[in-house]
């Protein structure tokens, strides 16, 4: 399977903070999501990966600082390009915050079959708590269907902060 390297800065392009360590085994998997869209020949899988980091945090102020990786993986018998991203964070108070865009960290990644790439992102809350959920918009780039559009929907996983986890 082709890996995409993180760069040492810990994702694809600019960090979004160099105090974001990059996740080894950090995070709780049952905090985690892992969703497999497939439809015949195409089969993506997105694992969400989230975790709370300590640093650059200031809870007294309201704010908790969380990352999460994603890996994407190609697990079908044809090439997707993810072209969009839709995540939706809610926190413990149930305000929602949406982002949206072109790619992932600057990157709209061409995947081949058995192909991944993973990135890590972050998103402040002022809660120790919350969820996030999401789709991924690909297009389907070679045989019968190119392109076609493809929606990844990524099921919902959990930001628990230190405090909570306890």
């Amino acid at each position: 399977m082709a890996e995409f390297p993180i760069d040492s800065e810990g994702v694809h392009g600019p960090a979004p903070t160099p105090a974001l360590p990059l996740m080894e085994d950090r995070g709780d998997p049952k905090h985690a999501s892992d969703t497999l869209t497939t439809d015949g020949a195409i089969a993506v899988r997105v694992h969400v990966q989230p975790y709370h980091v300590d640093a650059d945090e200031a809870p007294d102020m309201g704010r908790y600082l969380f990352a999460y990786r994603v890996r994407i993986t190609n697990e079908g018998q044809t090439t997707v390009q993810l072209l969009t991203r839709h995540w939706v964070f809610t926190d413990a108070g149930g305000k929602t915050h949406e982002v949206r865009g072109e790619g992932v960290v600057g990157r709209q990644p061409r995947l081949h079959p058995g192909e991944g790439f993973t990135y890590e992102s972050f998103v402040p809350l002022k809660t120790s708590w919350g969820t996030m959920e999401g789709r991924f918009h690909f297009e389907i780039g070679e045989g019968p269907d190119t392109g076609a559009p493809l929606e990844v929907g990524i099921d919902r996983c959990y930001l628990v902060s230190s405090d909570e986890a306890e």
